[in-house]
């Protein structure tokens, strides 16, 4: 088998490891936030506190016409539908979120908005405003930057879908997006590894391990091909045990125009099933979350699931320290309650994150969810 992947390696060159992110990446300072979170009552409040905000960013968005949107978007054509569209789904999104949020406001409690339902969330967002010298004032100057620059990066995906496809719209229920999970459930997702021994992977594997917890971990063929030259398959199967892996495809380049995609998934697929037995699971993240619109059957007649994100963490990107990473997660946990989070274990960043994550939801009420139990059943 290895000569057989030797010569599809020669076949395929190598493709870049980094995607084109956006011109401005949405960072929030949590210590502007003046309350801990540490009870399921105290995330609440900070998640109806994001809600609210993100609601009144798209609420803006919404009096943009079509120039002013290109021009905010950077973008010389959009697709106006698919961002209506989009809208609708936050819309309806956040209104669920909210009512999860909202379940046990008093009159006393902040952000808990009158009225109930995707109208009510809507007027509320409208008018969200904290006055400067307010308990929350600091957030709210911080938050409206935050949400606006998050509220372009998810617009902008909507206004190149279908053109450009990626994680921001499904193409069928079969594709799995992190929505599937129940209120307060997160899965640590990362892409792009191995790396060579003793290097990224191997220390994001042992964080995960002290912290409890683990993770799935979508593998580039090629990489994983690099790395059974330098370790032992038992020693790398065992570096991997109580995970979860899957693939990646074999090179980082995008499947939704490359005419050797169905090879490399059925490569990097073969090659992760058979080297990592015990911990492969029947999934492919597509690079770039992209992929072809018609691909489902494929799919359906290997036996695999297209498996996406929701929180997508930017600790690939260049513009961000670990201490951005970490902090957008958590602002993005608030909002969406529940998901699939991206990192990348080829990068450090998240050996940062991630402990951190942990210990700040430790008495929220967060369940970090044994990646073997995803997708959850029936769904």
């Amino acid at each position: 088998m290895r000569k057989l992947i030797a010569l599809f390696g020669l076949l395929f060159m190598a493709a870049p490891l980094f995607a084109a992110g956006p011109s401005q990446v949405a960072t929030l300072d949590r210590s502007v936030w003046p309350d801990p979170i540490d009870s399921p009552a105290a995330f609440d409040r900070a998640s109806r506190a994001e809600l609210l905000a993100f609601g009144r960013a798209l609420s803006e968005s919404e009096q943009l016409d079509d120039d002013a949107l290109r021009d905010r978007l950077k973008l010389k054509s959009l697709d106006r539908g698919s961002v209506e569209h989009m809208r609708s789904v936050y819309w309806h999104r956040l209104a669920a979120n909210y009512a999860l949020a909202a379940s046990h406001c008093t009159p006393a409690e902040p952000f808990c908005a009158a009225g109930s339902g995707e109208s009510a969330l809507r007027e509320a967002a409208a008018h969200l405003s904290v006055a400067a010298e307010d308990r929350y004032g600091a957030w709210f100057q911080a938050a409206q930057r935050f949400h606006r620059n998050y509220l372009s990066e998810l617009l902008r995906l909507a206004a190149l879908f279908p053109k450009t496809s990626s994680e921001v719209q499904t193409y069928s229920p079969r594709e799995l997006s992190g929505n599937e999970l129940a209120d307060r459930e997160f899965l640590l997702t990362f892409d792009d590894g191995p790396t060579a021994a003793n290097g990224n992977t191997d220390a994001m594997l042992a964080i995960l391990r002290q912290q409890r917890v683990n993770a799935t971990f979508f593998l580039l063929g090629e990489r994983l091909q690099s790395r059974l030259q330098q370790t032992p398959e038992a020693q790398l199967a065992a570096n991997y045990r109580g995970m979860c892996t899957g693939a990646h495809g074999w090179e980082h380049k995008s499947h939704s125009t490359w005419p050797e995609w169905q090879n490399s998934i059925e490569l990097s697929i073969g090659l992760v099933r058979s080297q990592l037995p015990d911990s492969f699971v029947p999934l492919f993240r597509p690079p770039y979350g992209q992929r072809e619109a018609d691909s489902g059957k494929f799919f359906d007649d290997h036996v695999l699931r297209v498996t996406l994100w929701n929180i997508d963490s930017q600790d690939w990107n260049a513009k961000v320290d670990a201490d951005h990473v970490k902090q957008r997660v958590m602002t993005l946990m608030l909002l969406w309650r529940h998901g699939v989070i991206l990192f990348h274990d080829i990068h450090a960043k998240a050996q940062t994150a991630v402990p951190w994550l942990v210990d700040q939801t430790r008495t929220s009420g967060v369940h970090w969810i044994d990646c073997h139990a995803f997708p959850p059943t029936g769904r």
